[in-house]
């Protein structure tokens, strides 16, 4: 099991000196993966061929195929992506930009600067 203390984590609520609020980087990671693949046309995350063993394994990897970049000010998000055959890129992945950027500065107050989006696969299977 990983330690907490080395894990990088972000100050995001502190007041009035009764604690405080950290935010793990794999937090906003998986945030974003569930984010993008609620959207209708994206197949599913891709990953390295370290996530995929990784998931071959059984042991589960919910942050697979996104990297998150946490300042003090800013969130940049870069996501690989698995598209579902037939829908319009460009569409679904400004939805994809817009319901990421919204999931994250939702739930953890942080300011998303930037979504990037690589498109690296086509499925042209039919859902059963």
């Amino acid at each position: 099991m990983e330690d907490m203390e080395s894990r990088n984590t972000h100050k995001v609520y502190e007041k009035d000196k009764i604690g405080e609020v950290q935010i793990a980087d794999e937090v906003v990671a998986i945030i974003a993966g569930l984010a993008a693949t609620e959207v209708k046309g994206v197949d599913s995350m891709a990953g390295n061929i370290t996530n995929e063993l990784v998931g071959k394994l059984g042991m589960k990897n919910l942050s697979k195929g996104v990297k998150v970049d946490v300042t003090e000010e800013h969130v940049s998000v870069d996501l690989s992506l698995n598209m579902k055959y037939g829908y319009n890129i460009p569409d679904v992945s400004e939805k994809v930009q817009e319901k990421v950027k919204s999931a994250i500065e939702n739930m953890t107050g942080l300011s998303v600067l930037d979504v990037n989006i690589k498109i690296a696969s086509v499925n042209m299977e039919e859902d059963h």
